[in-house]
């Protein structure tokens, strides 16, 4: 495998990260016309937590008002192939939430949304070619784990990628 192969991942990363950061300025500033272009259309949606919490449903699809105050402040972003994960918390520090975007071409196809819950991100696979029928061989990973929950109690999760 030559350099120019490893660095397309890492490249694709960073290109995803890019779109979910425009994403939050988009949504900051409300600037509806980014938004459409960077969300399918048939935006898959999967939301964990108290139901008073759909923030960004509300906010994309105009739904109430009263969303209009709340704010999502981005904490950190880190990218897994075609997932992005974007943890913060809103501006009264009283929720945190966990994003999880899919980004397809350029485009957000999908997010799971975890508010007040802690999320641990883990990816399953075979590291050394190495593959088994036997789950208990197979390799479990721990890649990422929110931050913002340690000092609440919580329910926790698991994302596997």
């Amino acid at each position: 495998m030559c350099i120019s192969e490893l660095a397309q991942p890492l490249q694709l990363e960073e290109i995803n990260k890019r779109v979910v950061t425009t994403l939050y300025e988009a949504l900051s500033s409300r600037d509806v016309d980014t938004v459409h272009r960077l969300l399918n259309p048939d935006l898959e949606w999967w939301f964990h937590g108290p139901p008073i919490h759909q923030h960004l449903m509300h906010i994309l699809t105009g739904s109430s008002s009263d969303d209009s105050s709340f704010t999502f402040i981005p904490h950190s972003i880190v990218a897994f192939g075609s997932t992005v994960i974007v943890e913060g918390d809103d501006k009264q520090l009283s929720v945190s939430w966990v994003h999880a975007w899919t980004v397809t071409d350029g485009i957000i196809s999908q997010v799971r949304e975890y508010f007040n819950t802690s999320v641990t991100v883990t990816c399953f696979g075979d590291t050394d070619g190495f593959s088994s029928p036997d789950l208990s061989i197979s390799t479990c990973q721990s890649v990422w784990q929110s931050k913002l929950c340690d000092n609440k109690s919580v329910p926790g999760l698991v994302l596997a990628l």
